[in-house]
C-alpha cells in the first residue's frame, strides 16, 4: 500500500488554515475542501471511509458546499449508493490558491 499524500497534521492545518480564511465554515466543510485541496478524497465515500466519518454527515457538507457555499461543483453522483463526486469552483480554488501564500 503506497504512503498517502499527506498526513495528519499536513491535514489539519490545511483544514484550520480553511476555515481561518472562510469563518462560516464548518470544520467538516473546511475538511472537504483541505481533502480535496491534498488530494486525499474528491468523493464523498472516500472522504467518509478515510476519516471514518458517516457517509451522511459528508453528503450533508457537499450539498452545503455545493449549494449556498458556491464551493464545490457535483460531477457526478451515484443514485444506488449515493457516492458524490465533486471538483473546486473556481471561488474554492481562490480560497486554496492563498494557502500556497
Amino acid at each position: 500500500m503506497s504512503e498517502p499524500p499527506a498526513d495528519a497534521e499536513t491535514f489539519l492545518a490545511v483544514t484550520d488554515s480553511i476555515a481561518d480564511l472562510q469563518p462560516g465554515l464548518s470544520t467538516l466543510e473546511a475538511g472537504l475542501l483541505a481533502g480535496l485541496h491534498l488530494k486525499l478524497a474528491a468523493d464523498s465515500r472516500s472522504f467518509a471511509r478515510v476519516f471514518g466519518v458517516e457517509h451522511a454527515l459528508v453528503l450533508r457538507a457537499v450539498e452545503t458546499l455545493s449549494g449556498e457555499a458556491e464551493l464545490l461543483a457535483v460531477i457526478e453522483r451515484n443514485q444506488r449508493t449515493q457516492r458524490t463526486r465533486y471538483e473546486a469552483t473556481p471561488a474554492a480554488l481562490a480560497i486554496l490558491d492563498h494557502l500556497h501564500g
